[in-house]
């Protein structure tokens, strides 16, 4: 076994192309804020506690819809559906044609969900944490609702394989 090199020169290029081995699902953090439609794609959505029920999702600091988006009083979080890859890219393209021909949902408190989702969430910011280039975004939940079929989208590889099937 030969020794695992440190103090490797990390550049960006190289740790995207490591990250990207490990598949994610990917979700819609959409919302209503001063009467508009604001919304990002994120495939770093994760489950963090329980008791009190809160996901992470991390934005990056350069985002220039987080600052808007972040101005919700609700954020709706859709789980994205293995068929909703169009959507998904829909999502990280230009702001003005992000929710075109999207059927959405929102609350009375403004949190927006997409239909097709294997899995809905309200949440609201329960805190934000600087990380190196990031921001990870911790939700609390206050709703959820998920159908019994579907297949979420896997982001992989800067893809979208499909999920096998698990027997």
């Amino acid at each position: 076994m030969s020794d695992f090199a440190t103090n490797q020169d990390l550049d960006a290029a190289r740790l995207r192309k490591a990250f990207g081995v490990f598949p994610t699902g990917v979700v819609a953090v959409a919302a209503e804020v001063d009467g508009e439609l604001i919304g990002l794609a994120a495939s770093s959505f994760t489950s963090v506690s329980l008791d009190p029920p809160l996901v992470s999702i991390s934005i990056a600091n350069t985002s220039k819809t987080w600052p808007d988006l972040r101005r919700a009083a609700h954020l709706g979080v859709t789980v994205l559906a293995e068929h909703q890859a169009v959507v998904c890219r829909q999502l990280a393209g230009p702001v003005a044609n992000r929710f075109d021909d999207i059927a959405i949902k929102a609350s009375d408190d403004g949190a927006v969900t997409l239909d097709d989702g294997v899995a809905h969430f309200d949440c609201t910011i329960y805190r934000e944490v600087e990380a190196g280039d990031h921001f990870i975004v911790l939700l609390e939940l206050h709703g959820v609702e998920h159908p019994e079929s579907g297949n979420p989208l896997i982001f992989h590889r800067s893809g979208f394989p499909k999920l096998a099937q698990l027997v």
